[in-house]
C-alpha cells in the first residue's frame, strides 16, 4: 500500500494545548503544527503534568502519528540578535520551549534565525550558534529545525549556503535539522514553478545540506513574486508558485516521508481543509495521468 502524504496545518491552542489535537483532527491533518504557548508574549503558562497527559492521550487515540507533530517557536525572540538583554531573553524562551516539547513528546521545534540589525551576517552567525547550542544542551531529543528566510534586509538563512554554513558549525549534528518554507525560498529567488525547477532546488538543497536533515516542509504559496522578498503566504495553487511546482514540493516529501505543514489564509477564497485537501489532491494527480 502507497504511504500517505504527512499533511496538516498550523493549529490553535485556544483553551488548552490538548486542543490542538482536536483541531488538527477536525481539518484532517495527518501532521499538525503548533505553539506551546502564548507566540506573542515572552511569558509561558508552566505545562503541569495533567496537560501533558491529556495531550498525549488525545493525540495517541488520533490518527496522528506523534513524530508528525511540530511547534513553532514565538514570535519574539531574535537569536541573531546584537542586543544583550533581547538575545539572553531569545536563549531563555528557546531553552524553555526544547524543555517543553521534549515533556509533550513533540520532535521538532521550528525557529526562525532573526535579523543582525545591521552588525552583519558574520557576527549574526555567531550569536546564532551561541544561542542555537544553548537550546540544544537541554538534556532530550528534541530536534532544533532551522527555518529559511525570505531575505528580508538584515535576516540570516536565505540562502542554502547560508543554512548549510550555519549546520556545519552547531554541534551536536543530530540536534539540528531544517524546515524549508516555500514561500520564503521564492522570495528569496529560488523558482519553484515547474517540477523540474523544484527538484533542481532540493539537488541544491542536498549538495549543501543533505535531504536528511530535512524534516518539514512549510507548504505556502507566495503573494509576492520570484525574489521579492515579500514574506506573504498565499492559497495552495493561488499565488505566484502555482500548482505545478508545489504539487512536485508535496510529492517529494512524500518520497521522502517529510512531514508537509500549511501556513496558508483562511478567507473566502479557501480555509485549512480547503487547502490541505489540494495537496493531497495535487499529490495524488501524478499518479492518475
Amino acid at each position: 500500500m502507497t504511504k500517505a502524504v504527512k499533511v496538516g496545518c498550523h493549529v490553535s491552542i485556544s483553551g488548552s494545548i490538548s486542543n490542538a489535537v482536536d483541531n488538527a483532527v477536525g481539518r484532517g491533518c495527518t501532521a499538525f503544527q503548533l505553539f506551546t504557548r502564548n507566540p506573542r508574549g515572552w511569558a509561558a503558562k508552566k505545562l503541569d503534568e495533567e496537560t501533558i497527559t491529556d495531550y498525549k492521550t488525545r493525540l495517541e487515540k488520533s490518527n496522528i502519528d506523534s513524530s508528525a507533530v511540530c511547534a513553532h517557536m514565538p514570535y519574539l525572540p531574535n537569536l541573531a540578535s546584537p542586543k544583550e538583554d533581547g538575545f539572553a531573553k531569545s536563549v531563555r524562551t528557546l531553552r524553555d520551549e526544547v524543555e517543553r516539547c521534549g515533556r509533550l513528546g513533540i520532535p521538532y521545534v521550528v525557529t526562525h534565525l532573526g535579523s543582525h540589525l545591521g552588525t552583519g551576517e558574520s557576527a549574526g552567525i555567531d550569536r546564532l550558534v551561541e544561542g542555537l547550542s544553548a537550546g540544544a544542551a537541554i538534556d532530550n531529543n528534541v530536534m532544533i529545525l532551522l527555518e529559511n528566510t525570505a531575505g528580508q534586509k538584515n535576516s540570516i538563512g536565505s540562502e542554502l549556503e547560508q543554512l548549510a554554513t550555519l549546520l556545519g558549525r552547531l554541534e551536536p549534528s543530530e540536534r539540528f535539522g531544517v524546515c524549508f518554507d516555500t514561500c520564503h525560498a521564492f522570495a528569496a529567488g529560488y523558482d519553484l514553478r515547474t517540477r523540474d525547477k523544484v527538484r533542481a532546488v532540493f539537488e541544491e538543497f542536498d549538495r549543501h545540506i543533505g535531504v536528511g536533515r530535512l524534516k518539514v516542509i512549510h507548504l505556502n504559496d507566495a503573494k509576492g513574486g520570484i525574489g521579492s522578498n515579500l514574506d506573504r503566504h498565499y492559497h495552495i495553487g493561488l499565488g505566484e508558485i502555482g500548482e505545478e511546482g508545489l504539487g512536485e514540493t508535496a510529492r517529494f516529501a512524500k518520497e521522502h516521508d517529510i512531514m508537509v505543514i500549511l501556513e496558508t489564509p483562511v478567507d473566502d477564497a479557501r480555509d485549512d481543509m480547503g487547502n490541505i485537501r489540494r495537496v493531497r489532491e495535487l499529490v495524488r494527480e501524478e499518479y492518475m495521468q
